[in-house]
């Protein structure tokens, strides 16, 4: 049975950093892609970065570009979202997937 389990969420203040990481088991993990992604309250989950089976190529969201570093260790199974200068309106529930699994979230709350 594949497993995606996020951590890593939290309380921060404005301009602070957190880590999420996601952890992967199941599945033979560099066979695929990873995806980040986040739901606010009252919003529709939206994509955040992408990250590909090597980890050489990545992609972001517009919002994303410049603040969020999408990362990947194949020998742990495990890929991170590293979060800097977050602003309040990245609080949201982080989803991680991968091929058609879901992982069961981590919330952000960023104050001002």
């Amino acid at each position: 049975q594949v497993q995606l389990v996020e951590s890593g969420g939290g309380l921060v203040q404005a301009g602070g950093s957190l880590r999420l990481s996601c952890v992967v088991s199941g599945r033979t993990f560099s066979t695929y892609a990873v995806n980040w992604f986040r739901q606010a309250p009252g919003k529709e989950r939206e994509f955040v970065a992408t990250i590909s089976r090597n980890g050489i190529s990545t992609n972001y969201a517009d919002f994303a570009q410049g603040r969020f570093t999408i990362s990947r260790d194949n020998g742990k199974n495990t890929a991170y979202l590293q979060m800097n200068n977050l602003k309040p309106e990245d609080t949201a529930v982080y989803y991680c997937h991968q091929w058609q699994s879901w992982g069961q979230g981590t919330q952000v709350t960023v104050s001002s």
